[in-house]
């Protein structure tokens, strides 16, 4: 019972069948497709960063090499010259003559020309002995006189180092007058031979020329690039140089060093790193996350619109299947409308199957005929019971009432007041005859005040002095229908609620008139009027003090308002000790003419 329960809960959500198999079918391909796009996406994805990570790896792997064979050959130059006779001479030998020597450092000279003018990645050449003796670019160098060479970092790494050579980071080279570039220096100690000690230094300033040709000619797409770093971290090459040095950009400098693999992910960059064994330096390629899944992201697009266009496939299938299957239900769903709307002729199901549907659309059409009939039946008897109702409302002048005017007649003509006598029993024929005259449920304005008129005739008489009354209407609305006893029971009210506890005369004074599109009848009274409590409560049927003539005024709204609209009714405005206003509005449009009045 629960697990059905609860399908009904589930398919009880939409609002037809055909709705609840096409969201069925749909939800299905929905899930099938999700689990398709979930795992095509995860591939592709992963492969996507797979082939990234090989092609860039390659990259680096070839950018390091080039670098290894780059410094090599450099390798080759400082082997050369610190290996040269002529230098040894030069620097070391005590002996030689001023002009030897002068031949020496020409020959220098020479070879350092020779080795720039093939390199244009070389900002300085330079041999520096511990003796003071120097040989810088083209001899018109010099070197500055604040700084001492031989305390700088590269100088001291080569006589430190254990093969005697040494590559420095990227730093400025303030050690030559009058020159401030940023460089790379490779320097190699130079062995005294006279003592077999290293006693100097040949170095070689390179700027970011040839490395930057090296890693720039290798493309990591638009937004990848590739930097390097010496074996503490330093930057030795970026792309962004002055950018890192400024603060104004950073790299991962500390996870690529301590980094075991040979990539690792920072969720927007790939970095892909390559270490060298000869120079110590580590190579770094980073690529840009979003660039590297464009491509993934098309494969979406194309997974995306493939998947679109299966699910409008299916929508439209089942929407095809789930219409055809239902069509019976439709049809039988519109008969029903028309049974709600009370169009029974017309809401006969044709049964064309033998199913389930069939035998339910056989079952709806014999109890809609039965339900007509009975409906049918039920309106009859419902006029009935209206007729007799109004027939026993015409018949319900109140006993105390008749009595105490025919107690007035008697009294009158024992008073041998014969005038008054006639005119009250006309006034009480006349209040008779149209209480019981017709049974229509409505008349005209002219006819219930004509009724009210003869009720107030008796009313005056029997209270004498303490009742006075008016009665103007205009003529434009004697024509308009009204409900048959709406006026007199509220005129009760205020004689009996209003002007008999009045301790002076009381004045009744009835309107009609017309405003807009309605009618307005009022009867005012200066008699003793009601508190809020009293009038918030006057509809109230339990409110017997509002009772009059065996028809209270709760029940004179309630005909009004089902006759003409809730709009339209009775109104009342009252102030204690001044007096009360009923105000009855009806509307214009239920005029008749003079020929259906006589009716």
């Amino acid at each position: 019972m629960k697990k059905e329960r609860e399908t009904r809960t589930l398919f009880g959500r939409f609002k037809s069948i055909q709705s609840t198999m096409m969201v069925s079918f749909s939800a299905l391909m929905v899930i099938a497709v999700l689990i398709f796009l979930f795992i095509a996406l995860n591939y592709t994805k992963n492969s996507i960063y797979e082939n990234s990570i090989n092609y860039t790896s390659q990259i680096i792997k070839q950018v390091n090499y080039d670098i290894d064979s780059y410094v090599k050959y450099l390798e080759n130059i400082s082997f050369i010259v610190s290996t040269s006779s002529d230098v040894s001479n030069y620097l070391y030998n005590e002996g030689q003559t001023d002009m030897e020597r002068e031949e020496e450092k020409e020959r220098i000279l020479s070879q350092f020309k020779t080795i720039m003018d093939s390199r244009s990645d070389i900002y300085n050449i330079a041999v520096v002995a511990n003796n003071g003796r120097s040989i810088l670019n083209d001899g018109e160098d010099e070197f500055t006189e604040y700084i001492n060479v031989r305390d700088q970092d590269w100088y001291k790494a080569a006589l430190e180092a254990k093969d005697g050579t040494a590559i420095s980071s990227s730093h400025v080279q303030n050690a030559i007058k009058s020159s401030y570039k940023w460089v790379i220096t490779l320097s190699k100690a130079l062995i005294n031979y006279n003592n077999a000690q290293n006693e100097g230094v040949f170095f070689v300033d390179l700027n970011y020329t040839s490395i930057s040709e090296l890693c720039n000619n290798n493309n990591i797409g638009n937004k990848g690039y590739i930097f390097i770093l010496d074996e503490d971290g330093n930057i030795i090459y970026h792309p962004k140089q002055q950018l890192m040095y400024g603060g104004l950009i950073t790299e991962n400098v500390d996870d690529i060093m301590a980094c075991k693999e040979n990539y690792f992910n920072t969720g927007d960059k790939i970095y892909t790193i390559s270490k060298s064994d000869k120079t110590g330096w580590t190579v770094v390629g980073a690529a840009n996350t979003s660039e590297l899944l464009k491509n993934n992201k098309q494969a979406q697009m194309m997974y995306l619109l493939v998947a679109a266009v299966l699910l409008l496939g299916v929508i439209l299938i089942s929407s095809i299947i789930a219409r055809e299957i239902t069509r019976p239900i439709r049809q039988l769903r519109d008969s029903m409308s028309m049974v709600e709307e009370g169009q029974f002729d017309k809401a006969n199901v044709a049964v064309t199957a033998k199913n389930e549907i069939g035998s339910l659309s056989k079952s709806f059409n014999v109890m809609t005929e039965r339900i007509h009939t009975l409906m049918e039946q039920n309106v009859y008897e419902q006029k009935q019971k209206r007729k007799n109702e109004m027939k026993a409302l015409q018949a319900q002048i109140n006993p105390h009432f008749l009595y105490n005017t025919l107690d007035s007649i008697i009294w009158m003509s024992e008073a041998g007041q014969n005038e008054e006598v006639v005119l009250m029993t006309s006034a009480l024929a006349k209040l008779l005859r149209q209480s019981i005259s017709n049974d229509r449920e409505q008349v005209t304005v002219a006819e219930e005040i004509e009724y009210v008129r003869s009720y107030l005739t008796i009313q005056k008489m029997r209270y004498k002095d303490k009742l006075e009354y008016s009665i103007e209407v205009s003529p434009e609305i004697n024509h308009i229908m009204i409900i048959k006893f709406a006026l007199q029971p509220l005129v009760e009210n205020a004689i009996y609620h209003g002007l008999k506890y009045k301790e002076t005369k009381g004045n009744l004074n009835i309107r009609g008139y017309e405003r807009g599109d309605k009618a307005y009848i009022t009867i005012a009274d200066d008699g003793v009027g009601m508190d809020e409590d009293v009038l918030e409560h006057i509809f109230d049927e339990t409110m017997k003090e509002h009772k009059s003539n065996g028809v209270g005024v709760p029940n004179v709204q309630k005909r009004l308002q089902l006759y003409y609209g809730p709009e339209y009714g009775i109104s009342y405005i009252s102030r204690k000790g001044v007096g009360t206003v009923a105000t009855v509005t009806v509307p214009l449009n239920s005029r008749v003419d003079d020929e259906e009045t006589d009716k």
